[in-house]
Protein backbone atom coordinates (compact mmCIF):
# COMPACT_ATOMS: atom_id res chain seq x y z
CA UNK A 1 0.00 0.00 0.00
CA UNK A 2 2.84 2.69 1.03
CA UNK A 3 4.79 2.20 -1.83
CA UNK A 4 2.11 3.68 -4.03
CA UNK A 5 1.77 6.82 -1.56
CA UNK A 6 5.45 6.92 -2.62
CA UNK A 7 5.31 6.44 -6.00
CA UNK A 8 2.73 9.47 -6.63
CA UNK A 9 5.17 11.36 -4.41
CA UNK A 10 7.73 10.73 -6.80
CA UNK A 11 5.36 10.92 -10.19
CA UNK A 12 4.19 14.63 -7.89
CA UNK A 13 7.67 16.00 -7.30
CA UNK A 14 8.75 14.99 -11.34
CA UNK A 15 11.37 12.21 -10.30
CA UNK A 16 9.70 10.17 -12.84
CA UNK A 17 7.42 9.86 -15.24
CA UNK A 18 3.74 8.57 -15.67
CA UNK A 19 4.69 5.57 -17.42
CA UNK A 20 8.29 4.93 -15.85
CA UNK A 21 5.96 4.72 -12.64
CA UNK A 22 3.63 2.07 -13.90
CA UNK A 23 6.30 0.07 -15.62
CA UNK A 24 8.62 -0.02 -12.15
CA UNK A 25 5.02 -0.52 -10.37
CA UNK A 26 4.42 -3.65 -12.49
CA UNK A 27 8.43 -4.51 -12.50
CA UNK A 28 8.60 -4.40 -8.95
CA UNK A 29 6.62 -7.87 -8.38
CA UNK A 30 9.49 -10.02 -9.35
CA UNK A 31 12.19 -7.99 -8.38
CA UNK A 32 15.27 -8.71 -5.76
CA UNK A 33 15.60 -6.14 -3.19
CA UNK A 34 19.19 -5.69 -3.03
CA UNK A 35 21.16 -4.70 0.15
CA UNK A 36 22.11 -1.48 -1.19
CA UNK A 37 19.30 0.46 -1.20
CA UNK A 38 18.08 -1.20 2.53
CA UNK A 39 20.91 0.01 3.97
CA UNK A 40 20.18 3.39 2.52
CA UNK A 41 16.77 3.44 3.82
CA UNK A 42 17.94 2.23 7.50
CA UNK A 43 20.06 4.84 7.34
CA UNK A 44 23.21 2.68 8.18
CA UNK A 45 24.88 4.30 4.95
CA UNK A 46 24.60 6.78 1.83
CA UNK A 47 24.09 6.80 -1.58
CA UNK A 48 27.99 7.58 -2.03
CA UNK A 49 29.31 4.86 -0.14
CA UNK A 50 26.70 2.06 -1.58
CA UNK A 51 28.21 2.80 -5.16
CA UNK A 52 31.72 2.42 -3.85
CA UNK A 53 30.92 -0.77 -2.70
CA UNK A 54 29.11 -2.05 -5.86
CA UNK A 55 32.15 -0.53 -7.55
CA UNK A 56 34.39 -2.53 -5.63
CA UNK A 57 32.50 -5.86 -6.36
CA UNK A 58 33.02 -5.38 -9.75
CA UNK A 59 36.95 -6.13 -8.81
CA UNK A 60 36.55 -8.64 -6.04
CA UNK A 61 34.12 -11.81 -5.64
CA UNK A 62 32.45 -10.94 -2.16
CA UNK A 63 28.95 -9.84 -1.45
CA UNK A 64 27.57 -6.67 -1.03
CA UNK A 65 27.72 -6.86 2.95
CA UNK A 66 31.16 -8.40 2.96
CA UNK A 67 32.72 -5.41 1.47
CA UNK A 68 30.54 -2.97 3.88
CA UNK A 69 31.71 -4.50 6.51
CA UNK A 70 35.18 -4.78 5.68
CA UNK A 71 34.77 -1.16 4.96
CA UNK A 72 33.37 -0.21 8.22
CA UNK A 73 30.67 1.21 6.82
CA UNK A 74 27.79 -1.32 8.58
CA UNK A 75 28.41 -3.71 11.50
CA UNK A 76 27.88 -7.29 10.94
CA UNK A 77 24.19 -7.07 13.29
CA UNK A 78 23.06 -4.31 11.04
CA UNK A 79 23.97 -6.53 8.10
CA UNK A 80 21.79 -9.72 9.32
CA UNK A 81 18.93 -7.34 10.37
CA UNK A 82 19.29 -6.15 6.77
CA UNK A 83 19.05 -9.13 5.41
CA UNK A 84 16.20 -10.46 7.76
CA UNK A 85 13.82 -7.34 7.18
CA UNK A 86 10.87 -7.28 5.64
CA UNK A 87 10.46 -6.20 1.53
CA UNK A 88 9.30 -2.83 2.25
CA UNK A 89 6.85 -2.11 -0.52
CA UNK A 90 8.49 1.37 -1.62
CA UNK A 91 12.19 -0.69 -1.38
CA UNK A 92 10.76 -2.79 -3.75
CA UNK A 93 9.47 -0.54 -6.00
CA UNK A 94 12.77 1.69 -5.48
CA UNK A 95 14.97 -1.32 -6.71
CA UNK A 96 13.17 -1.94 -10.06
CA UNK A 97 13.39 2.21 -10.50
CA UNK A 98 17.14 1.95 -9.84
CA UNK A 99 17.20 -1.43 -12.11
CA UNK A 100 15.09 -0.01 -14.92
CA UNK A 101 17.90 3.06 -14.85
CA UNK A 102 14.99 5.15 -13.78
CA UNK A 103 16.30 6.59 -10.61
CA UNK A 104 19.91 6.95 -9.47
CA UNK A 105 20.96 5.52 -6.04
CA UNK A 106 21.34 9.37 -5.23
CA UNK A 107 17.74 10.38 -6.43
CA UNK A 108 16.65 7.61 -4.37
CA UNK A 109 17.69 8.77 -0.99
CA UNK A 110 17.19 12.80 -1.82
CA UNK A 111 13.32 11.67 -2.70
CA UNK A 112 13.45 9.28 0.94
CA UNK A 113 14.91 12.53 2.73
CA UNK A 114 12.43 15.36 0.75
CA UNK A 115 9.85 12.76 1.62
CA UNK A 116 10.30 12.83 5.07
CA UNK A 117 10.35 16.77 5.24
CA UNK A 118 7.16 17.28 3.39
CA UNK A 119 5.10 15.45 5.34
CA UNK A 120 7.23 16.34 8.47
CA UNK A 121 7.32 12.38 9.04
CA UNK A 122 9.92 10.96 12.35
CA UNK A 123 11.60 7.91 11.85
CA UNK A 124 9.12 5.87 14.21
CA UNK A 125 6.59 7.23 11.64
CA UNK A 126 8.16 6.27 8.53
CA UNK A 127 8.75 2.70 10.24
CA UNK A 128 5.13 2.24 10.50
CA UNK A 129 4.33 3.65 6.98
CA UNK A 130 6.77 1.39 5.53
CA UNK A 131 4.85 -1.71 7.14
CA UNK A 132 1.64 -0.05 5.62
CA UNK A 133 0.29 0.77 9.24
CA UNK A 134 -3.12 1.86 7.84
CA UNK A 135 -3.83 4.21 10.40
CA UNK A 136 -0.39 6.29 10.40
CA UNK A 137 -1.11 5.77 6.65
CA UNK A 138 -4.34 8.24 7.39
CA UNK A 139 -2.47 10.35 9.95
CA UNK A 140 0.18 11.64 7.53
CA UNK A 141 -2.63 12.00 4.78
CA UNK A 142 -6.13 13.25 6.10
CA UNK A 143 -6.22 16.49 8.37
CA UNK A 144 -9.24 16.47 10.45
CA UNK A 145 -8.30 18.40 13.00
CA UNK A 146 -10.68 20.74 12.30
CA UNK A 147 -13.69 19.02 13.09
CA UNK A 148 -15.25 18.44 16.07
CA UNK A 149 -15.18 14.79 14.89
CA UNK A 150 -12.29 14.82 12.93
CA UNK A 151 -10.83 11.73 15.17
CA UNK A 152 -13.60 9.40 14.98
CA UNK A 153 -13.65 10.14 11.15
CA UNK A 154 -10.15 9.78 10.65
CA UNK A 155 -10.78 6.04 12.51
CA UNK A 156 -13.96 5.74 9.94
CA UNK A 157 -11.60 6.16 6.80
CA UNK A 158 -8.54 4.13 8.63
CA UNK A 159 -11.21 1.27 8.93
CA UNK A 160 -12.61 1.76 5.47
CA UNK A 161 -9.11 1.55 4.25
CA UNK A 162 -8.38 -2.16 5.66
CA UNK A 163 -11.64 -3.37 4.74
CA UNK A 164 -10.69 -2.01 0.80
CA UNK A 165 -7.37 -3.97 1.25
CA UNK A 166 -8.88 -6.91 2.74
CA UNK A 167 -12.06 -7.73 0.35
CA UNK A 168 -11.47 -5.60 -2.76
CA UNK A 169 -7.68 -5.03 -3.54
CA UNK A 170 -4.26 -4.22 -1.84
CA UNK A 171 -2.75 -1.92 -4.20
CA UNK A 172 -4.87 1.01 -3.30
CA UNK A 173 -3.93 4.40 -1.89
CA UNK A 174 -5.73 7.58 -1.25
CA UNK A 175 -5.75 11.12 -2.78
CA UNK A 176 -6.47 14.15 -0.43
CA UNK A 177 -9.39 14.53 1.24
CA UNK A 178 -11.57 17.49 0.10
CA UNK A 179 -14.56 19.15 1.71
CA UNK A 180 -17.36 20.44 -0.22
CA UNK A 181 -20.23 21.87 0.25
CA UNK A 182 -22.39 20.44 -2.30
CA UNK A 183 -21.41 17.50 -4.11
CA UNK A 184 -23.61 15.09 -6.19
CA UNK A 185 -22.57 11.22 -6.84
CA UNK A 186 -22.33 8.86 -9.53
CA UNK A 187 -23.85 5.21 -8.53
CA UNK A 188 -23.06 5.21 -4.90
CA UNK A 189 -24.31 3.13 -2.32
CA UNK A 190 -25.37 4.84 1.27
CA UNK A 191 -25.95 4.32 4.30
CA UNK A 192 -26.53 6.53 8.08
CA UNK A 193 -24.82 5.62 10.82
CA UNK A 194 -26.79 7.43 13.63
CA UNK A 195 -27.19 8.17 17.55
CA UNK A 196 -24.47 10.70 19.17
CA UNK A 197 -22.62 10.64 16.23
CA UNK A 198 -24.53 11.27 12.85
CA UNK A 199 -23.22 10.22 9.43
CA UNK A 200 -24.37 9.20 6.18
CA UNK A 201 -21.73 7.80 4.24
CA UNK A 202 -21.48 6.73 0.90
CA UNK A 203 -19.51 4.69 -1.54
CA UNK A 204 -19.40 6.07 -4.89
CA UNK A 205 -18.07 5.33 -8.42
CA UNK A 206 -18.97 4.90 -12.27
CA UNK A 207 -20.99 1.75 -12.33
CA UNK A 208 -18.66 -0.28 -14.15
CA UNK A 209 -16.40 0.64 -11.16
CA UNK A 210 -18.93 -0.41 -8.69
CA UNK A 211 -19.39 -3.85 -10.74
CA UNK A 212 -15.76 -4.42 -9.92
CA UNK A 213 -15.76 -3.50 -6.56
CA UNK A 214 -19.23 -6.32 -6.32
CA UNK A 215 -17.65 -8.52 -8.18
CA UNK A 216 -14.38 -8.40 -5.84
CA UNK A 217 -16.61 -8.94 -2.47
CA UNK A 218 -18.94 -11.40 -3.60
CA UNK A 219 -16.11 -13.64 -5.31
CA UNK A 220 -18.51 -14.04 -8.23
CA UNK A 221 -18.62 -12.18 -11.49
CA UNK A 222 -20.72 -9.93 -12.47
CA UNK A 223 -21.21 -7.35 -16.01
CA UNK A 224 -23.62 -4.99 -15.46
CA UNK A 225 -24.52 -3.23 -12.05
CA UNK A 226 -27.72 -5.06 -11.65
CA UNK A 227 -30.04 -5.65 -8.40
CA UNK A 228 -27.36 -8.74 -7.12
CA UNK A 229 -24.09 -6.11 -8.01
CA UNK A 230 -26.09 -3.41 -6.19
CA UNK A 231 -26.73 -5.62 -3.20
CA UNK A 232 -22.97 -7.11 -3.18
CA UNK A 233 -22.08 -3.34 -2.75
CA UNK A 234 -24.25 -2.19 -0.32
CA UNK A 235 -23.18 -5.00 1.85
CA UNK A 236 -19.79 -4.13 1.55
CA UNK A 237 -20.35 -0.81 2.60
CA UNK A 238 -22.80 -2.66 6.00
CA UNK A 239 -20.18 -4.22 6.80
CA UNK A 240 -17.55 -1.77 6.97
CA UNK A 241 -20.17 0.26 8.95
CA UNK A 242 -21.42 -2.94 11.48
CA UNK A 243 -17.37 -2.88 12.61
CA UNK A 244 -16.90 1.24 12.73
CA UNK A 245 -19.90 0.17 15.45
CA UNK A 246 -18.26 -2.50 17.45
CA UNK A 247 -15.08 -0.39 17.11
CA UNK A 248 -16.92 2.69 18.58
CA UNK A 249 -19.02 0.52 21.24
CA UNK A 250 -15.95 -0.58 22.64
CA UNK A 251 -14.74 2.86 23.32
CA UNK A 252 -18.24 3.60 25.37
CA UNK A 253 -20.19 5.09 22.32
CA UNK A 254 -23.05 2.92 20.73
CA UNK A 255 -24.43 4.03 17.46
CA UNK A 256 -26.97 2.58 15.28
CA UNK A 257 -27.44 1.68 11.66
CA UNK A 258 -30.70 2.71 8.85
CA UNK A 259 -30.57 -0.22 6.08
CA UNK A 260 -28.33 0.30 2.71
CA UNK A 261 -29.35 1.77 -0.36
CA UNK A 262 -27.91 2.73 -3.85
CA UNK A 263 -28.85 6.02 -5.37
CA UNK A 264 -27.99 7.63 -8.62
CA UNK A 265 -26.51 11.09 -8.75
CA UNK A 266 -27.58 12.62 -5.04
CA UNK A 267 -27.11 15.79 -3.91
CA UNK A 268 -25.10 16.16 -0.84
CA UNK A 269 -24.29 19.15 1.30
CA UNK A 270 -21.51 19.93 2.79
CA UNK A 271 -19.43 16.50 2.82
CA UNK A 272 -15.92 14.80 3.12
CA UNK A 273 -15.23 13.51 -0.60
CA UNK A 274 -11.78 11.37 -0.18
CA UNK A 275 -10.65 9.80 -3.60
CA UNK A 276 -9.57 5.84 -3.63
CA UNK A 277 -7.63 4.82 -6.32
CA UNK A 278 -7.49 1.49 -7.18
CA UNK A 279 -5.81 -0.75 -10.07
CA UNK A 280 -9.20 -0.71 -11.83
CA UNK A 281 -10.88 2.49 -11.39
CA UNK A 282 -11.26 5.34 -9.02
CA UNK A 283 -14.13 5.05 -5.81
CA UNK A 284 -14.79 7.63 -3.81
CA UNK A 285 -15.65 7.65 -0.23
CA UNK A 286 -18.22 10.17 1.11
CA UNK A 287 -18.76 11.41 4.74
CA UNK A 288 -21.81 14.05 5.28
CA UNK A 289 -22.26 15.15 8.93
Amino acid sequence: MFSQYFGQYLLNEKYLTSEQLKVALEYQQSVRLKLGVLAINAGYMNAEQANQVHQMQTKADKRFGEIAVDLAYVTEEQINELLSSQKFGHLLLAQALIDKDYMSLEKFEEAINEYKKKYNISDTQFDALQKDDVDEIMNVYVKLEADKYGTEIKHYIALFMRIVIRFIDSEVYTNEIMKVQEYKTKWAATQRIKNSLNLQTYISAESEVLVKVASRFAEEEFTSLDEMAKDSVGEFLNLNNGLFLVAMSGIGVELSMDPQSVVFEEIIPSAYVLPIELPFGKIELIICR
